[in-house]
């Protein structure tokens, strides 16, 4: 596909395949602009404008309109259409005619929560503006909450309101849909194979997850096919199928020698939209407050006394960011709930289990977080643990008296010890 260049004679047909508004131009500018860069972004914007005022196709263009317009090469071209691609913004078609007839399928941007809890998205995003920039960015979509206390909801019900009538299902309406992207491979799997003896690598290694693994280990530790060879080697089983957490920390140990750090997923915080309003100064908030503005990393850091997080736990750490996509702030509750429920240990399997139940439950903020250990622990409670055994491995901020004036003194003094780790 990559072969064909473009001639200003070559025609085109836009394709609007969602719903834009102007909120997606907004979101285009703010998310997609610092990745893909201004000539993709003038592009997009200019394939929209040939809709012609939000239509479902243009007429067929010469693409000698888009080389005018933009003021750039066909290279340029070419290079400013696959970023759109590559991102989900644009699917391309061809058919070679006496010229070659090109058909551009417009997709909407992600939203902003869609975007940033996206772990590929977010670390390009990230790695192209800088912290400042993106703490900026992720600050304009803060999620505000109000204080509702004292107000009685009195909003009425559709069937309070009108009655039904009779209806008929329409079909083939309109909706708003995002393109899904794609990480192009630059891996070799026939190099690959040619390279593994057959009687260590089995047929059946390479799956669809699998290479999709690899391909994502490829881009965000910048592996090329010779250097994943290496790993994939170290990484086989007796069976001949690839160890996929063996391969994860293999490639993690040659991004550390490589570049002297980790991955920037494991340093984030949570984002300020999804952080709790500020106002609250109760010691249940603090705690809350807490888990939000440190990283995994500095909380594993200060949990360890200043000692640097060993290999095995950053690797379950990057795990439930990377592959569980939970956020920051949750997976720091879920490592003090999983610590002081596990004798100070971190326990692959036993994380790895309660954090599959988080994600099911779609937690996103801390405080969620929190209440959803909160209530799975008293169903523990009446299984198992005795009163004398739970109170001395349960986490501080169970205790739902710490917003109350009434907690005793050794209930404060153990919320001030917590929160003194952190400080």
């Amino acid at each position: 596909m990559s072969s064909y260049s473009i001639l200003p004679a070559d025609r085109y047909k836009v394709i609007n395949k969602t719903i834009l508004s102007d909120i997606d131009r907004q979101h285009l500018l703010t998310f997609y602009s610092p990745i893909i860069g201004p000539l993709a972004v003038s592009l997009y914007l200019i394939l929209w404008q040939d809709l012609n005022n939000n239509c479902e196709e243009s007429d067929f263009l010469l693409h000698h309109h888009l080389l005018s317009v933009l003021k750039c090469s066909s290279k340029s071209l070419k290079e400013a259409r696959e970023s759109l691609e590559a991102t989900g913004l644009l699917k391309s078609f061809v058919k070679e005619e006496n010229v070659l007839i090109y058909i551009y399928e417009l997709y909407s941007p992600l939203n902003p929560d869609e975007f940033l809890n996206n772990p590929i998205f977010s670390t390009v995003l990230y790695n192209n503006v800088g912290s400042e920039e993106y703490e900026k960015i992720i600050k304009a979509y803060q999620k505000k909450k109000y204080d509702l206390t004292g107000f009685i909801e009195i909003t009425r019900n559709m069937d309070d309101v009108y009655k039904s009538e009779s209806f008929k299902e329409i079909e083939n309406i309109k909706e708003k849909v995002t393109g899904s992207y794609k990480l192009t491979s630059k891996i070799d799997y026939d190099l690959i194979v040619e390279s593994i003896p057959k009687d260590v690598l089995s047929q059946k290694a390479f799956n669809k997850k699998t290479k999709e693994m690899i391909d994502n280990l490829s881009f965000i530790y910048n592996l090329d096919t010779l250097k994943m060879i290496e790993l994939i080697r170290a990484s086989l089983n007796e069976f001949g199928l690839i160890d996929k957490n063996a391969l994860r920390s293999a490639a993690q140990k040659n991004y550390q020698l490589s570049n002297n750090s980790l991955p920037t997923i494991v340093y984030r915080t949570q984002p300020e939209y999804l952080k709790k309003a500020s106002g609250d100064t109760s010691k249940r908030a603090q705690i809350i407050a807490m888990f939000e503005n440190i990283s995994p990393y500095d909380y594993l850091k200060k949990k360890n006394k200043g000692a640097s997080p060993t290999a095995k736990d950053l690797k379950l750490v990057e795990s439930l960011l990377f592959d569980l996509e939970l956020t920051p702030a949750v997976v720091n509750v879920l490592l003090d709930y999983c610590l002081r429920k596990n004798n100070n240990k971190l326990t692959t399997n036993y994380v790895e289990t309660i954090a599959s139940q988080w994600k099911r439950a779609d937690l996103k903020t801390a405080e969620e977080a929190m209440l959803f250990a909160e209530k799975e622990h008293k169903k523990t409670l009446k299984k198992a643990l005795t009163k004398e055994k739970s109170a001395a491995i349960e986490p501080s901020w169970f205790n739902e008296k710490i917003e109350k004036s009434e907690s005793s003194e050794e209930e404060a003094k153990e919320l001030e010890e917590l929160l003194k780790e952190f400080k």
